[in-house]
């Protein structure tokens, strides 16, 4: 992994695991492909650049195997998996039918200090957008949603999506080249419903939001079709 040797010490007294910390920073380096489908990937070397022994890279390892972003073969290289597009959908799947619903319940009862943090964000996600920085962006995005379910009282509902978007969120962080601008108005999109308590109209902007997806899919196998598994 020598190709990837920008992994920062870890300060393993933050509340958060180390496990949590290496997961976290490895699930972001895969969607934003810093580390690319085929890179490999060493317990031992990881462990190393981190400053932390190897238990709590497998660990990490293990639970990036289970999303099916890497793949771990004893006696043979780890290696990050290309993209699924079968996952994408799934995942598109899953997370339409529960953020349509949350957007049901957040337009009765998010109030007027959380509809204007809510505001607040999509001006960040504008900047970002403005600045051209796209990790930024993906994660204002990220939080975007989150904050509507919690405000919402339905965190669950983001720890399920969460659970299942990876594979999304991959294709997603490619697209942002050229789609972020686009995004960032269907945000405006749901917002603008969630002030107007219109539920029915903030669950179709967020289906119409997510099912652009099909189009991002279309377009990278045009464009990157070396990121798709078969």
């Amino acid at each position: 992994m020598s190709e990837q040797r920008t992994a920062p010490p870890l300060d393993v007294m933050r509340a958060r695991t180390v496990t949590d910390q290496i997961f976290d920073l490895l699930y972001e380096r895969v969607v934003n492909l810093t580390l690319a489908p085929g890179a490999k990937l060493s317990e031992i070397e990881v462990a190393q650049q981190m400053g932390v022994s190897r238990q709590p890279v497998r660990d990490a390892f293990y639970r990036l195997s289970q999303l099916g972003f890497i793949q771990i073969r004893p006696q043979r290289a780890t290696t990050v998996t290309p993209i699924s597009e079968d996952a994408v959908l799934q995942a598109y799947f899953i997370r339409s039918a529960l953020e349509e619903a949350c957007m049901r319940t957040a337009a009765q009862v998010l109030t007027e200090k959380q509809l204007d943090a809510l505001d607040t964000l999509v001006q960040r996600q504008a900047a970002a957008v403005e600045a051209g920085e796209r990790s930024r962006f993906h994660a204002l995005d990220d939080q975007f949603h989150h904050d509507i379910c919690n405000y919402a009282g339905l965190e669950f509902v983001w720890a399920l999506i969460k659970e299942n978007k990876g594979h999304m969120d991959r294709a997603r962080y490619l697209s942002l080249s050229y789609g972020a601008d686009v995004a960032l108005q269907e945000h405006r999109q749901i917002l603008t419903a969630l002030r107007d308590r219109d539920g029915q109209a903030a669950a179709g902007a967020v289906k119409q939001h997510l099912s652009r997806i099909e189009t991002i899919i279309a377009r990278l196998h045009i464009d990157r079709p070396d990121v798709f598994d078969g």
